[in-house]
């Protein structure tokens, strides 16, 4: 486990002459590349005794020694936020994360997100990007709730992160949606990207303008003029589920920005969308972990109400 205030020390083998050192180096130790390269930047690595620039070419037998500073402290504050741990351990925590809670600061939400809930939880991060703080492997809307994992290291937040690009790993959304699709399951396979008539919303664009998005669907419950629908990600586009059932026709109940449609009878406090299941690699032992997040009061009793209404 990589620790602050740390030096490293690498002979450079024969295989590896010819390589890049930062390639080379973000083979060798748990930093990413663009962590290693401010490094180089910095002055905190040197190639056979001399400061090194990153583009330099290994030769075999080369001596490296890279310097790792302490990590520095995160300019925000903790906040004794209870928090439904689904996992945890020395390299992770999967969090069931509650409606109106914000993942990261940014304008508007300064404080109360799940960072700052983080940094008390977890007083002894070590440091990504040089930084104590949380990894952020990936997002939920503030009104989404369910499972989300945040790294404790760096090369858990690599090997993660790693994960999620080569879709290994498999996250599963619960949704209830107005309408009743006449397939029992597909995919929307539709670029998206802002909306290019408002900039707060995303929408499905050409692909020139947006980005490749994939969406799993399959039925798991007709409920009348609603239905409970199960979602399986392969890419993760800013608010791709809402906007792909939107785009379906079906959109999320209770959404405020892609659902006009009327609530059936329940007050919710945002989309009915749920991150049910989140199946993973652990970065360290290479075991398979599967955290699955109770539904939300919200949504059963939106279910409840919606099967007691049915003939």
């Amino acid at each position: 486990m990589l620790r602050a205030a740390e030096t490293y020390r690498l002979q450079v083998p024969a295989e590896g002459e010819g390589d890049r050192l930062d390639r080379w180096l973000s083979q060798q130790m748990p930093l990413s590349r663009s962590r290693l390269q401010a490094l180089i930047a910095a002055g905190q690595v040197t190639l056979n005794g001399q400061t090194a620039s990153k583009r330099q070419t290994l030769q075999g037998g080369d001596r490296i020694v890279v310097q790792v500073p302490p990590a520095q402290p995160l300019a925000l504050r903790p906040e004794a936020i209870p928090l439904d741990i689904l996992y945890e351990d020395a390299a992770l925590i999967v969090i069931n994360k509650a409606a109106g809670m914000v993942v990261h600061p940014a304008p508007g939400h300064p404080t109360g997100t799940l960072v700052n809930a983080l940094l008390h939880h977890c007083p002894d991060l070590e440091g990504i990007g040089g930084v104590e703080r949380p990894g952020i492997v990936h997002r939920l809307d503030k009104d989404t709730t369910g499972a989300i994992v945040v790294a404790k290291t760096e090369a858990a937040m690599q090997h993660l992160q790693a994960q999620i690009q080569a879709k290994t790993a498999r996250r599963e959304y619960l949704a209830v949606v107005h309408g009743a699709p006449n397939a029992t399951e597909g995919r929307v396979c539709q670029p998206i990207g802002r909306h290019p008539g408002d900039r707060q919303r995303m929408a499905v664009v050409p692909l020139e303008k947006g980005r490749y998005a994939l969406t799993h669907w399959q039925v798991k419950e007709r409920l009348g003029p609603y239905s409970l629908l199960q979602f399986q990600l392969e890419t993760g586009r800013t608010h791709q589920i809402r906007v792909h059932s939107a785009y379906m026709g079906h959109p999320i109940v209770g959404d405020p920005v892609y659902s006009s449609g009327r609530l059936p009878g329940v007050n919710l406090p945002g989309q009915a969308l749920h991150a049910w299941r989140l199946c993973l690699t652990h970065p360290v032992t290479a075991a398979a972990i599967e955290a699955t997040a109770p539904l939300p009061a919200a949504l059963s009793t939106l279910l409840t109400v919606l099967r007691s209404r049915l003939p």
